[in-house]
């Protein structure tokens, strides 16, 4: 393969932390050849080429599954070039400004300002000054008002999408929901627009928006008007009566047939999750109220097991790994999980290939399973109660009882089983100091429970490791607890240490959130374009990688966010049930409506049924699918003699007219 330099000398590689992030090279990666010696020749190419863009460093973009799918997408089809490029840490930042080095891909080392498209994908708030230091490094205007023909063009996707509105001024496309379909439909009209640049028919930059404004999905930020009234909340509406009035979130319905990478790219050094990943379903059937992603990725779609052990089989075979994960929100919520497992295993068999299993739900915990994929050491078991309490356990719609935990840690004790984790949230909805002082009950009586196992069966029992941590509940957007307040960090704090002397135990150990980034992503996830300056100018004194505990600092934020008029409060307060919100104009499928009831549900101490059981008419069934997943689940069932059957489920309270709300 043709080698292209790195504009970077080797004394300059080797003055940065890990020189392996900005080389490239990496097994599996894709360079159009036909690309490239079309370039050569001709100083321009008909592809259209794409720098998918993560805002962190390589090591967690790399994690990243999304990226692997889309990069794949990309490159799949026969006029676009995808490439991948990362945030430099500070070290390398440090070089690429004093010596003028514009930012650039990894796979050809091309400046990012010279990609038609540029598409980053944003998981999490904390991100936000981080797509600023590309863009910038870049040599690409900030705003999209001030980007002209030459400029790419600017995209984004991903779940904090959902409520854009804080980056709103920086995005030319914003794509909302799953992206395999529309990221090749807005790439169509990119094409359209380029190809039409020198002709007697040019297309403004414009017109592009609005050509692409046309597609499902797609939200063009600079075709919509904000208003802001002090108790009413922030309103977006259409510039025009061309623009569409709100956006639907697209999804794909047939997980079976959607493109997925059996031949990912292999990283060149160890990334946070060094494994191959089976992505298993989308969606979640649990509805927990605080959880965001289980109500932006309904409805629930699952593959078959025949797909995924062929994807399974594919993924070994062309990457190396000895390690698979079985990649969901819930991943022993699979119909078939059982079935799945065991087939893998099978596949696996002498291959030194182990399966990973995250997501396992203490009401369906198998301590068989766990023995065959763990034949050889038992690691640490992870469990999320969430709460300390039943009764805040019911509030949050968790829908775990505390026999659910003593029986199956009772069962995983037994099996050899001495390291757990426990996961729980502070400054819940509806929270007293009693349920904070439950969690710690909680561990002391599994403390407790492990010695007694110990007792009854006699069997020489390994030292106890207990890791019970705590992060800080984040009022998001699309979920029950939306309009809730967060507790103030003084409060936090005093939580946070009422439980800490309650807790003393050598067997037990205690680990616990920032609150700083804490308070600041509350901002983040709930405000609105008022702060788009505010992000402009922390990131040009200097504030970006805010998602590294020990590069974040919240004070100086908070004086940024003052010298514009607002505070932390205008965000973290209770919303009320009548003001407009900054996300109302975007459309998940789950409506209004349904999430208004289950705040109510949640304060009077009510639960909902899994969409296994029940279909609650949420609104998500009629979002592309047809049918609730309780009545798809219990289709399933019937074919495969489960034990398991699902309540009929009723008739959607709005269906598709109510989930576009």
């Amino acid at each position: 393969m043709r080698q292209y330099p790195v504009p970077l000398s080797k004394s300059d590689l080797m003055q940065v932390e890990s020189p392996a992030r900005y080389v490239g090279g990496e097994f599996n990666a894709i360079i159009k050849e036909d690309m490239m010696e079309e370039l050569e020749k001709t100083g321009k190419t008909s592809y259209v080429r794409f720098a998918f863009c993560f805002p962190d460093i390589y090591e967690i973009g790399m994690s990243n599954l999304a990226l692997q799918i889309l990069y794949h997408v990309l490159n799949d089809s026969d006029f676009v070039a995808c490439e991948r490029a990362f945030s430099p840490w500070l070290d390398m930042d440090k070089i690429l400004r004093e010596k003028n080095i514009t930012l650039y891909s990894q796979e050809t080392k091309t400046p990012l300002c010279d990609f038609d498209v540029l598409g980053f994908t944003l998981g999490y708030e904390m991100c936000y000054t981080n797509v600023l230091q590309m863009l910038d490094l870049g040599k690409i205007p900030f705003l999209s008002k001030d980007r002209g023909q030459d400029d790419p063009v600017i995209c984004c996707g991903g779940p904090v999408t959902y409520n854009i509105e804080p980056m709103a001024d920086f995005f030319d496309i914003v794509m909302m929901g799953e992206g395999e379909e529309m990221i090749l439909q807005v790439c169509e009209k990119i094409r359209e627009y380029k190809l039409a640049k020198g002709t007697d028919t040019p297309i403004s930059r414009e017109q592009l928006l609005r050509n692409c404004d046309t597609i499902d999905g797609v939200y063009v930020p600079s075709l919509y008007t904000c208003s802001y009234s002090k108790g009413t909340g922030a309103q977006v509406v259409p510039a025009d009566d061309t623009v569409k009035k709100s956006i639907r979130k697209r999804i794909i319905s047939d997980l079976d047939t959607c493109s997925y990478p059996t031949a990912p790219v292999v990283s060149n050094l160890r990334v946070v999750h060094d494994r191959s990943y089976l992505e298993v379903f989308r969606g979640c059937i649990r509805g927990c109220r605080f959880c965001q992603a289980g109500f932006i990725y309904r409805p629930v779609r699952e593959k078959s097991v025949n797909v995924l052990c062929e994807q399974g089989r594919l993924l070994e075979k062309n990457t190396g790994y000895d390690e698979m994960g079985l990649l969901s929100l819930a991943t022993s919520d699979y119909t078939c999980f059982p079935e799945l497992a065991e087939n893998l295993l099978t596949t696996f068999e002498g291959h030194h290939t182990s399966l990973s299993l995250p997501s396992l739900r203490l009401d369906s915990f198998s301590l068989d399973l766990m023995e065959k994929v763990q034949s050889t050491r038992k690691s640490g078991l992870t469990f999320a109660p969430e709460a300390g309490t039943q009764r805040l356990r019911d509030v949050i719609n968790k829908n775990i009882k505390e026999e659910d935990i003593f029986s199956a840690l009772r069962l995983a004790f037994m099996g050899g089983w001495s390291t757990v984790k426990l996961y729980f949230m502070l400054g819940l909805p509806t929270e007293t100091d009693e349920d904070v002082l439950g969690i710690a009950d909680l561990a002391k009586r599994i403390e407790k429970l492990y010695f007694d196992v110990g007792r009854e069966t006699g069997q020489r029992m390994r030292r106890l490791d207990i890791t019970v941590s705590t992060s800080l509940f984040i009022p998001k957007p699309f979920t029950p607890f939306q309009w809730e307040p967060q507790n103030t960090k003084e409060e936090l704090m005093r939580k946070q240490r009422l439980l800490k002397d309650n807790m003393r135990s050598r067997n037990i150990h205690y680990a616990w959130h920032d609150f700083d980034s804490s308070v600041w992503e509350v901002v983040l996830a709930r405000g609105d374009r008022r702060l788009a300056p505010v992000l402009l100018e922390g990131y040009q004194a200097g504030h970006y990688f805010d998602a590294w505990d020990d590069h974040f600092r919240l004070n100086e934020w908070v004086e940024i966010l003052e010298k514009h008029g607002l505070t932390i409060e205008d965000f973290s307060r209770e919303f009320s049930e009548e003001e407009i919100l900054p996300w109302d104009h975007i459309s998940v499928g789950v409506s209004k409506k349904f999430l208004l009831s289950e705040r109510h549900k949640a304060h009077e101490e009510k639960t909902t049924p899994s969409c296994r059981e029940h279909c609650s008419g949420c609104g998500a069934a009629a979002f592309g699918v047809g049918e609730c997943f309780a009545k798809r689940a219990a289709t399933t069932a019937n074919d495969t003699a489960t034990t398991e059957t699902p309540a009929e489920p009723i008739p959607s309270e709005g269906g598709a007219e109510d989930a576009a709300e």
